[in-house]
């Protein structure tokens, strides 16, 4: 299936690093983080990417035609450094199509201006790009296949350091314990789409919002509860998070080692 990553929005909660270079760009380790998800994906046989670019796009062309295979694979120098030889390959068998969808695009509307490049597959893939999991693609697959609807995502729970608190009338604390446990499970921003998803959308629209609310009403949206790892890097904390797991080698995603 081909993956729609949705690589423009100006990541205004992650300015350290979002006010120099779009967010799919952050590193995490040597390689960024739509690196990892493109991995990911290639791991489950899904290796035709459609990247719907706005801010920055032109770093995230630029990342790609220079790309360096030496940074994450092995390799023999030799030849006095003039002699390169790989021991392993990251993207010779990637296919990747670059769109430029607007710089103050929402997601629905860079949905809407790849859709010629989506012409003659039944069902997509597509992805915030600004988070990571261990999530069993096949298995999602399989569930979304089974169930014959339009759309699905994934519904998690999302990693937090903040506590829930309840309070009984008299404003006397009766409980408190962390929010992951008590909280609702959210959209993780991985999902699959068939192609009447474009029957939804109108002109201006966000997809999460009309078109889902659309897809509920007719009983045409899915979810994929999964408790494994999920991690947004939406933040400074978020990435440092992040780079600490990858120095640690403690990389949940990483389901292709």
């Amino acid at each position: 299936m081909k993956v729609v990553l949705f690589c423009g929005g100006l990541g205004t909660r992650l300015r350290e690093h979002s006010a120099t270079i779009p967010k799919p760009l952050v590193n995490i380790g040597v390689r960024p983080i739509i690196w990892h998800l493109m991995r990911w994906y290639a791991h489950y046989g899904h290796r035709d990417f459609v990247l719907a670019l706005g801010y920055h796009g032109e770093m995230v062309r630029d990342y790609f035609l220079h790309y360096n295979e030496c940074l994450s694979n092995d390799f023999t120098l030799s030849d006095g450094g003039r002699k390169v030889e790989l021991h392993s390959r990251d993207l010779d068998d990637w296919r990747i199509t670059f769109v430029d969808t607007g710089l103050h695009s929402n997601i629905g509307q860079r949905l809407l201006r790849v859709r010629q490049h989506l012409a003659g597959e039944p069902v997509f893939l597509a992805n915030y790009s600004d988070g990571l999991s261990d999530l069993p693609l096949d298995r999602m697959i399989a569930d979304f296949e089974a169930r014959q609807v339009v759309a699905s995502f994934a519904a998690v729970r999302p990693a937090t350091s903040f506590h829930a608190v309840r309070l009984d009338d008299t404003g006397l604390v009766t409980d408190i314990g962390p929010l992951d446990e008590q909280a609702a499970a959210i959209n993780g921003g991985f999902f699959i789409l068939r192609q009447s998803i474009f029957d939804y959308i109108r002109e201006g629209e966000e997809l999460v919002e009309q078109p889902f609310a659309r897809l509920i009403a007719q009983r045409q949206l899915a979810a994929y509860p999964y408790t494994g790892f999920w991690r947004a890097m939406d933040t400074f904390k978020d990435k440092i998070a992040f780079d600490r797991m990858e120095s640690r080698g403690d990389c949940p995603w990483m389901v292709w080692r």
